[in-house]
């Protein structure tokens, strides 16, 4: 499927990382594999990505940059999807939620995700013990706060970089 990112900075992959040892019956995010979606576009189809694309890069029209912080570990003990849990670094952006929202108006939000389900944050690791999430999200970080000044599309199925938007839009 394709999405619109954040492409996280360098600083927060080598976080996500570096905690991942903290979980070693999970599968960790490899590099290169760390985002933070913003909306899923709900294609998967290269044909039908165009169109969807053309639509969010109007809707996109405007947008400035805007701030993310990582704002703690948490997980997600069930992942209807994939293995579970999902550690991650939970996100906190106003501007996140507002231009999911808006997002949200040009393309069905993806149920039980997006909406009022979005939950914006960067995997740590998939699967593994539930245990060792549990005290992995009882554990502080140091926030991570960030300047997005680009939007990555995203093709889920081949892990590459699909196009790009560059803020202020």
């Amino acid at each position: 499927m394709y999405s619109l990112n954040v492409p996280p900075p360098s600083e927060v992959t080598a976080l996500a990382q570096s905690l991942a040892h903290d979980l070693p019956m999970a599968r960790a995010r490899a590099r290169g594999e760390h985002t933070l979606v913003a909306k899923r576009l709900g294609v998967d189809d290269r044909t039908d990505f165009h169109p969807v694309a053309a639509r969010v890069r109007d809707a996109l029209a405007g947008t400035p940059t805007f701030e993310v912080r990582t704002d703690g570990i948490d997980y997600f003990s069930e992942d209807p999807i994939g293995p579970s849990p999902v550690v991650y670094l939970a996100i906190e952006s106003p501007e996140l939620y507002r231009l999911h929202r808006r997002l949200c108006e040009i393309i069905d939000p993806v149920a039980n995700f997006e909406g009022d389900d979005y939950t914006p944050h960067v995997t740590i690791a998939r699967g593994g013990d539930i245990d060792a999430a549990d005290r992995l999200a009882e554990q502080g970080v140091d926030p991570v706060t960030w300047t997005v000044t680009e939007l990555q599309f995203w093709d889920a199925k081949r892990s590459l970089p699909a196009g790009t938007v560059s803020l202020p839009a």
